[in-house]
C-alpha cells in the first residue's frame, strides 16, 4: 500500500462522578448496541486489557467499585472538592490504522500500546490510580477497508484513572506549637483535575497547560523505545476532537460524494461505448457495406461471402457482443452506484434531522446538557458513594 504519513496522538478528557458508569460501558463493551456502527461485537475477546481489577472471586470490579475501594483504604482522597468536581480522566492514545497494517497488525498494535500503557503509568503518577487500561481491536475502519479490500481495524488505547496529586497540609495558626506553624502536617493523595494538569509560564511568559507538552513526551518516550515511522500531534493543539456522531456524520458526507463521483464516471464510460457501437454517421454506410458482402447462390434462396468478407464480419460481430457485455454491465454498476448514493443521503438526512439540536446543545451547553440527563434518566443504582 502507498506510504503516507502517520500521526500518533494522546488525547486526556476529564469527567465527574455521573459519566463514570457511561464511560465503563462503552470501554467494556457492556452495552447491548453501539451507535458507532464500526464496531463488530464478535470481536470483543480481541481487546487487550493492560490493567483491570478483579473482586475475590474473579470478576472484574465495576469503575466505581474500584473507585470507591481506592476511596475506603486512602489510596485516594476526596478532600475539599465540589459536589461537580471532575473525578476521574481518560487517556485515549491514538495512531492512524494505516501505521499498524503496515507494521505487523493486531500483534504489532500489542506491542505498540503495551509500550504506551507503561508511559500512561509515569503520566498518571502510579498504576494503583488506574481503573483500567483497554486496546480495542473491534472497530472497523471503512475508508480503509474499501480501499485494501480486507478488514481493518482501528486500534486504539482507553486508560481510566483518578487524577491525584500529592498535596501538602500545612500546620494552622490555632497549632498549640507556634514551632510547627506553617510546617508540613501531612501530605494526602487528593483528587484534583485541575492540579494534575496545572497551567504555568512557559519561557516566553505564555500560560501553558501541562497537558500540551504530553504529546512531546508521548512522541519521545515511544521513540525511544524503538518505535518508528510515525510524527508527533500538534503540540499544544486546541482543536476540538470531534464525537464519534459528529464523525460518522462527516464520513457519510464524504462517501455520498464518493459515490457520486464513480457514478459519473461509469456513466462517461456508457456513453463512450454506446457511442462507440453506434458508429455514429458512419452506420449507414458500413450497413450497406455489409450487405454488399453477402452474395446471393445459383438458387436464390442463401447467400455466402468470401472468407476474407466473413474474417471481417466475424469480427466485428465479437466486438459488439463484447461491448454490449460490457455496456450492459457498466449500466448496472452505475444503477447500483446511484441506489447506494440514494441510500446513504437518505440515511444522512435521517440522521442529521434527528441529531442536529441535540449536537448544537451539546457545543452550546454541555454542562446543563450532561446536568439534564443525570437528572432525568434513572440511575441503576445508587451511587452515593462516588458523589
Amino acid at each position: 500500500m502507498a506510504s503516507k504519513k502517520n500521526f500518533t496522538v494522546v488525547r486526556n478528557a476529564a469527567y465527574t462522578a455521573s459519566s463514570i458508569e457511561v464511560r465503563e460501558r462503552h470501554n467494556e463493551r457492556k452495552n447491548e448496541s453501539y451507535y458507532n456502527a464500526d464496531i463488530v461485537p464478535e470481536r470483543a475477546n480481541l481487546n487487550v486489557h493492560y490493567r483491570r481489577h478483579l473482586t475475590p472471586d474473579g470478576t472484574p470490579e465495576t469503575y466505581e467499585q474500584t473507585f470507591n475501594r481506592l476511596l475506603e483504604n486512602g489510596t485516594i482522597v476526596k478532600r475539599g472538592l465540589k459536589a461537580d468536581a471532575k473525578v476521574f480522566d481518560e487517556l485515549v492514545f491514538d495512531v492512524n490504522s494505516a501505521y499498524f497494517e503496515e507494521n505487523g497488525g493486531y500483534e504489532y498494535a500489542k506491542k505498540f500500546f503495551e509500550e504506551a500503557y507503561r508511559l500512561a503509568v509515569k503520566e498518571v503518577g502510579g498504576e494503583e490510580y488506574i481503573l483500567s487500561a483497554v486496546m480495542h481491536s473491534d472497530e472497523k475502519n471503512i475508508a480503509l477497508s474499501e480501499q485494501l479490500g480486507r478488514d481493518v481495524f482501528h486500534y486504539h488505547l482507553h486508560v481510566v484513572y483518578v487524577p491525584v496529586v500529592q498535596k501538602e497540609i500545612l500546620w494552622s495558626k490555632r497549632c498549640k506549637d507556634p514551632a510547627l506553624v506553617g510546617t508540613v502536617k501531612e501530605v494526602i493523595p487528593q483528587i484534583s483535575h485541575s492540579k494534575k494538569w496545572a497551567k504555568f509560564k512557559d519561557e516566553n511568559g505564555k500560560w501553558v497547560n501541562e497537558y500540551s507538552l504530553l504529546q512531546d513526551r508521548y512522541f519521545e518516550h515511544m521513540k525511544s523505545a524503538g518505535f518508528e515511522g510515525f510524527e508527533r500531534g500538534e503540540r499544544g493543539s486546541t482543536a476540538e476532537h470531534l464525537s464519534v456522531l459528529d464523525y460518522k456524520i462527516q464520513q457519510d458526507k464524504k462517501r455520498i460524494c464518493e459515490l457520486e463521483s464513480q457514478a459519473d464516471k461509469k456513466q462517461r464510460e456508457v456513453d463512450y461505448l454506446v457511442d462507440a457501437t453506434k458508429v455514429r454517421a458512419n452506420i449507414s454506410a458500413t450497413q450497406s457495406e455489409i450487405d454488399e458482402m453477402a452474395k446471393p447462390s445459383k438458387s436464390g434462396k442463401n447467400k455466402f461471402v468470401s472468407n476474407e468478407d466473413w474474417a471481417v464480419v466475424s469480427e466485428m460481430a465479437k466486438r459488439c457482443v463484447i461491448l454490449d457485455e460490457k455496456t450492459k454491465e457498466l449500466k448496472s454498476q452505475t444503477d447500483k452506484l446511484r441506489q447506494e448514493r440514494d441510500m446513504w443521503k437518505e440515511n444522512y438526512n435521517r440522521l442529521w434531522n434527528e441529531v442536529k439540536d441535540f449536537i448544537k446543545a451539546i457545543r452550546r451547553f454541555p454542562q446543563k446538557l450532561l446536568e439534564f440527563i443525570n437528572e432525568h434518566l434513572p440511575k441503576s443504582h445508587n451511587r452515593e458513594g462516588i458523589r
